[in-house]
């Protein structure tokens, strides 16, 4: 989320803010920003899950201490109903000096009240869930821009596909890059990002996905041991699978004979990404390509609880994939 010197101005002398949606990184660095911005006013937060009647009325009362004042309420959602009241009847009589900001994480819970406050014409700051691998390779490029460096297209496909759906540790993975790369090199590209992730945990669980795609039931098994040694949570093993069997689905079902950069677009995926899919579908066929989605889903819900033994299912799902595959 990249703010415009505008909205920064707009952000500042606004009195009411929302910040609205679910995604709590944009959410969380929108706050720092508005908080940022008045840097000089007393603050106050409340959480609106344990707010109790009364106690906004009595931070939002003029103050005799402090001539600029700002009040956070956040998880405005879970604002009980008198509260809301409470919030509701106020606004008429806030202090000139005081300004509020409400932080709302989307979805019906809390709409009335929201919608009150969105008829105040609040400064809207919106921070969606980024479900769509086009909106997470959109933010990583504003993220290095925010840093003041360029990225590949390459890279940007790269990085989000090495980090998963994990949004603030992609994030953290773009300031963390930005700030390694040689200051010198005007573009950072994939080479980058693969030096970035080799000594990171979290980057075997791509070396688990690329030996069970190749049908290495030995090296995959030995790859997911060590993986988990490491500390590599099962959860993100799962994910660099699934997003691995993703691709090859998207891939498979594109004609053969296009152009891997002519594809990119339609697909959401680099180039490289799709040479590379290309060549590991030799082995593969629709049929496989449903068992695994079907095994990946059932490690999926072991880790989470349903098995008792949830490392020994993972392992077997892995091995299941890559013997079918290694048998054709």
């Amino acid at each position: 989320m990249v703010v415009s010197s505008r909205a920064i101005n707009s952000m500042a002398t606004n009195s009411l803010l929302l910040i609205h949606g679910g995604e709590s990184v944009l959410a969380d660095r929108a706050l720092a920003e508005a908080l940022t911005l008045r840097s000089d006013f007393e603050k106050t937060v409340l959480d609106g899950s344990g707010l109790e009647p009364g106690r906004y009325g009595e931070a939002v009362a003029p103050s005799l201490f402090a001539d600029k004042r700002v009040v956070v309420v956040r998880d405005l959602q879970d604002v009980i109903v008198e509260v809301q009241e409470e919030i509701e009847a106020l606004f008429e009589s806030v202090d000139p000096n005081l300004h509020l900001i409400f932080i709302h994480k989307g979805g019906v819970k809390g709409k009335g009240l929201l919608d009150k406050i969105k008829k105040l014409k609040p400064e809207i700051i919106t921070c969606e869930p980024m479900k769509k691998a086009s909106d997470k390779e959109a933010f990583v490029r504003e993220e290095f821009t925010r840093h003041g460096r360029k990225i590949s297209s390459g890279a940007v496909s790269a990085l989000v596909d090495a980090t998963g759906s994990d949004t603030r540790e992609l994030a953290a993975a773009c300031s963390q890059i930005a700030f390694d790369t040689n200051a010198g090199k005007a573009v950072i590209d994939e080479d980058d990002i693969a030096k970035y992730y080799q000594g990171r945990v979290e980057a075997t669980g791509f070396d688990v996905a690329d030996a069970t795609l190749a049908g290495d039931p030995r090296g995959a098994l030995i790859a997911l041991r060590n993986a988990l040694d490491t500390g590599t949570d099962p959860i993100m093993i799962v994910s660099a699978l699934t997003s691995s069997i993703r691709t090859l689905a998207k891939v498979s079902g594109a004609p053969r004979n296009a152009n891997a950069f002519q594809l990119a677009g339609s697909l959401g995926l680099a180039p490289w990404q799709i040479d590379k899919a290309r060549r590991q579908l030799s082995k593969w066929s629709p049929a496989l390509i449903a068992f695994s989605v079907q095994e990946l889903s059932k490690a999926d819900v072991a880790i989470k609880g349903a098995e008792a033994d949830p490392l020994y299912a993972l392992e077997r799902s892995v091995v299941a994939i890559a013997s079918k595959v290694g048998a054709r």
